[in-house]
């Protein structure tokens, strides 16, 4: 593969805020275009994140089966039109928890334009409806901010700790649905290629492009993370190399090192056993074997193998 080059070939904008992207990467050997439209599928689905509402807290509102005088929507239609708040968090490096306020007074038609955004955040769709007041009645509520992947559910143990505030279903993900063809070419000399289409649509906090491009990114962070894991397990290994190296010492002294009662070393002297590598060469049952060698020894030379090397014979 050379020359690898991604062309962007469609770009739009909805105006809902959603942008759609075609692109093609060509020059692919046999296999490839399948390989990499897979990978780049699943992570600008499942790990791209983004920011969004997770709890409301409306003055004078304790749970969300309650409704509002003069408001034409009751509490659950409104959470539902404030989960479609698009949000783009324009300081990546800032990822706590952030607070905004919405307060209207009306009649007035509410838009996601009315909320009060805490600094480094910014609205996708600022038309996007979220309830209408129809009498001079206030409309104040307080709104969570969370920066996050994937999907959080609803969290009723979480929702009974939060003072007076209903929380909410959030889908964090900006990236709203990817798919890729793959097309066999043959180049100038007749050499079988592959050609991917890859097209990405996104809720407008971040564009096709960029979100190919971190995606690329993290894919590229993985694979760093794999070679440093194996540099990591090369470098255990050679620690326990050294370790190996240590015990071989250990276990070529001699066995007077082990101060055994006189009748065991008799035994294992008239056996050939001169050393504790040799003395490792027999299981328990082996060592019960010698003539003259009970139990007791066996047990006294458990015991000194255990204390003075830390072996246990098995």
């Amino acid at each position: 593969m050379t020359n690898l080059c991604m062309k962007c070939l469609t770009s739009k904008k909805k105006d809902s805020g959603s942008i759609y992207g075609q692109f093609l990467l060509d020059s692919l050997t046999p296999g490839q275009g399948i390989t990499i439209g897979n990978v780049l599928r699943r992570v600008l689905l499942g790990d791209l994140g983004g920011t969004a509402i997770t709890a409301v807290r409306i003055a004078g509102i304790t749970h969300e089966f309650s409704t509002i005088e003069g408001v034409r929507e009751d509490i659950l239609e409104i959470i539902l039109n404030l989960k479609g708040v698009v949000l783009k968090n324009i300081d990546e490096q800032n990822k706590n928890t952030k607070f905004g306020r919405l307060k209207i007074q009306g009649p007035m038609i509410i838009t996601a334009n009315s909320i009060e955004l805490p600094s480094g955040l910014e609205l996708v769709n600022p038309n996007h409806y979220i309830a209408t007041i129809s009498t001079s009645n206030i409309l104040e509520m307080e709104l969570r901010f969370e920066y996050g992947q994937g999907y959080k559910l609803l969290d009723k143990i979480s929702n009974e700790k939060s003072i007076d505030f209903l929380e909410i279903d959030a889908v964090f993900m900006p990236v709203q649905k990817v798919d890729f063809k793959i097309e066999n070419i043959s180049d100038i000399n007749g050499d079988n290629q592959e050609r991917l289409f890859l097209e990405v649509w996104t809720n407008g906090s971040i564009t096709p492009k960029e979100a190919i491009y971190k995606s690329s990114n993290l894919i590229i962070h993985i694979f760093n993370d794999l070679i440093e894991n194996k540099t990591q397990i090369e470098i255990d290994n050679s620690s326990k190399e050294g370790l190996i190296h240590s015990n071989e010492n250990q276990i070529n002294i001699s066995i007077e090192e082990l101060q055994l009662s006189v009748r065991a070393y008799n035994c294992l002297k008239r056996s050939q056993i001169n050393s504790v590598s040799d003395l490792l060469k027999y299981s328990p049952e082996k060592l019960q074997e010698i003539k003259n060698f009970g139990q007791k020894s066996a047990d006294e030379v458990y015991t000194a193998l255990k204390n003075k090397l830390g072996i246990t014979l098995t």
